[in-house]
């Protein structure tokens, strides 16, 4: 174990993967994860057990969708505990139950847009569901650089964004959060910051100081803190520095930070992170994160890397 952050952002965390598998059970990798209103684990693995679900002390309780995604990349809660899962492989974004049964489906399997042609989708990234009114907000993503809106029935309402470094434009649209009031927080990954929009996409300020900004939560319970998935950004050449990612950044909703959890490079040691790419918080505060460590770390090596820690609970101090 081991203890990151100080004062009232303490955190416990453990060195190994979160959560106990059934045996011959492999996350592969934890792309994303959501946590219901019962505080119930939902892990977005690319393992044969696409979406495993555990209760808050990491006991598993079922899993569903198997045989369903390509690639799977985000998962977010919805207010009636419906999961809203993202692949990137087939340019889907689909709607479940908290049983894993299919309630609706965005995009044509299979059939991509056109890359950078603003029309949905061309590998999407993550999506979330709005508190107020159920409309659903998608990330639009590695080879788009869109925000969609959809209305809760899957009706296309518009979009907003553009390939570039300017307010309004993104070079990645990697994750995006709705607050209690309609503000909408988009994760514009390799320009390092976060973007703020209204519920009509009219922009209203951006964070910065940020390392690859990979995922964003919103926790809508008290004053709404904000939540920051960020990858490492150095390069070879600097590769001992410190404060580059990952980490974990917890921001107020003016965007000033008031915490940041991990300094290190990616390593194997429980104060480290590899590679957060996505995260959530249940109602005790403490925080889930996924991490793609495989796909940033182990598949680049010769030999590939295999088994590398993927999950990671950050258990709240008192």
């Amino acid at each position: 174990m081991a203890i990151l952050g100080s004062g009232e952002y303490t955190y416990e965390i453990g060195g190994d993967d979160w959560g106990a598998l059934p045996e011959g059970w492999s996350l592969v990798e934890a792309a994303g994860v959501a946590v219901d209103s019962t505080d119930q684990v939902y892990i977005f693995t690319r393992g044969e057990h696409p979406v495993i679900v555990f209760d808050s002390e990491g006991n598993c309780l079922r899993s569903w969708g198997e045989g369903d995604f390509t690639n799977p990349h985000g998962i977010a809660a919805a207010p009636d505990d419906s999961m809203v899962c993202v692949d990137n492989g087939d340019h889907t974004v689909r709607v479940y139950t908290p049983e894993g049964k299919l309630r609706l489906t965005l995009g044509d399997a299979g059939k991509p847009s056109a890359p950078m042609s603003g029309d949905p989708f061309n590998q999407p990234t993550h999506a979330v569901v709005d508190p107020n009114d159920g409309a659903i907000y998608v990330a639009d993503g590695y080879t788009n650089a869109r925000v969609h809106k959809y209305d809760a029935a899957g009706r296309h309402l518009f979009s907003w964004g553009e390939s570039g470094t300017s307010p309004g434009q993104f070079n990645i649209v990697h994750n995006i959060a709705v607050d209690n009031d309609g503000w909408v927080y988009v994760g514009d990954r390799e320009n390092q910051r976060i973007q703020v929009f209204s519920s009509n996409g009219v922009y209203e300020t951006q964070w910065v100081n940020l390392a690859r900004t990979a995922g964003v939560f919103v926790d809508l319970r008290g004053d709404q803190k904000v939540y920051v998935a960020e990858l490492w950004v150095a390069i070879a050449t600097n590769a001992e520095g410190v404060r580059l990612g990952p980490r974990v950044s917890i921001m107020d909703r003016s965007g000033k930070t008031l915490a940041r959890l991990g300094e290190e490079p990616p390593g194997g040691s429980a104060g480290r992170f590899y590679a957060p790419h996505g995260l959530a918080v249940d109602s005790k505060g403490d925080i889930y994160v996924a991490e793609v460590a495989n796909s940033e770390f182990g598949a680049k090596q010769d030999p590939p890397i295999s088994g590398l820690r993927t999950m990671r609970k950050l258990t709240k101090q008192a």
